[in-house]
């Protein structure tokens, strides 16, 4: 097999330094399938572990990237075989395993999952963790009784790639979604679907146990003030589904959400998702949950060589949407 392009990054005496290299199948982690890597895509924690910013990886060197598309090159496991058209997401990608910021990419087979009938490599990619993520968010909400009729969803860090998709999501299913982000909207998140776009700024300094019951639920990638915020204002037996951090670690509230107003807090990691889940939300994307603006997410596309900059803007917030990675 030829030498391909991998973005790795190394960390020597608590420094982080990533850049292009040029490798053989041989250094990649083991797996017994081999893809022809298609499209990647970036998300916030690939920003973290390429700069560093964030205890991201396992080990070192390690390719980033926690998503992939391609084909099948090879296969070991007799449910792949070559030309197959598969994803991967998660599972350690990019994390303790060479990752799919590369344009070949070497997995266990129990980590791929066959591209669903109806969605291109591309799209399986514009989507990727963000939106495998919002869609496990909203799966997980139905099945503790999220309806529309509950009242209106709101969604914070709206402008992001996990948010952009769950305004998506949430406004095809028929919920009355309301986008929380501290970017000035010119009609962006209007277009995905939010009925209403609000300011991040204020919505926090109340520090009473509850406050006045406004959402049917939430999606929250904030994390810290927001999230406490909203168990304080979500109304009774509405669901929030918490995805991130990038306010904070922290969450600073009381237990009189859960216990006066039967609020239920979902904890969301898609990165270790069991199979049998992971393959029901995917065909959950080409079916009741399919995407109705998914070009729109799309903030740019790269190469290889640009991903730095690319970590940058996502690291300081210069963006909105997702940012695909195209490796052929």
């Amino acid at each position: 097999m030829q030498s391909f392009r991998a973005l790795r990054i190394h960390e020597r005496d608590g420094v982080t330094c990533a850049g292009l290299e040029t490798l053989e199948l041989n250094d990649l982690s083991v797996g017994e399938v081999v893809i022809e890597a298609h499209y990647s895509s970036v998300n916030y924690k690939d920003a973290l572990a390429a700069t560093g910013r964030g205890k991201i990886l396992r080990c070192s060197p390690l390719v980033g990237g926690v998503d992939v598309s391609g084909v099948v090159m090879e296969s070991s496991d007799a449910r792949f075989s070559a030309g197959d058209a598969v994803l991967v997401t998660g599972c350690g990608l990019g994390e303790s395993h060479d990752g799919g910021f590369s344009e070949v990419v070497r997995v266990p087979a129990d980590w791929v999952v066959p591209l669903p009938d109806g969605l291109s490599l591309r799209d399986g990619m514009v989507l990727g963790t963000a939106g495998f993520t919002a869609a496990l968010a909203v799966d997980r909400m139905e099945q503790n009784g999220q309806v529309p009729a509950s009242g209106p969803v709101v969604v914070t860090g709206a402008s992001g790639g996990v948010g952009s998709i769950a305004i998506d999501l949430l406004s095809g299913r028929g919920y009355d979604v309301v986008a929380l982000s501290r970017k000035p909207d010119d009609g962006y998140l209007a277009a995905l679907g939010a009925g209403r776009v609000l300011d991040t700024q204020g919505v926090a300094n109340s520090k009473a146990p509850l406050e006045k019951a406004q959402w049917g639920g939430a999606i929250d990638t904030v994390g810290g003030e927001v999230l406490a915020w909203l168990t304080r204002t979500v109304k009774p037996w509405g669901n929030i589904a918490s995805i991130g951090l990038a306010g904070g670690a922290q969450l600073n509230t009381t237990v009189m959400p859960f216990i006066l107003r039967g609020v239920s807090l979902l904890g969301i990691t898609s990165a270790n998702c069991p199979m049998q889940r992971r393959l029901k939300v995917w065909q959950r994307l080409v079916s009741d949950l399919k995407p109705r603006h998914l070009d729109r997410v799309v903030a740019g596309e790269v190469s290889l060589d640009a991903l730095p900059d690319v970590f940058e803007k996502l690291l300081s917030g210069q963006h909105r949407g997702r940012f695909l990675v195209k490796l052929r």
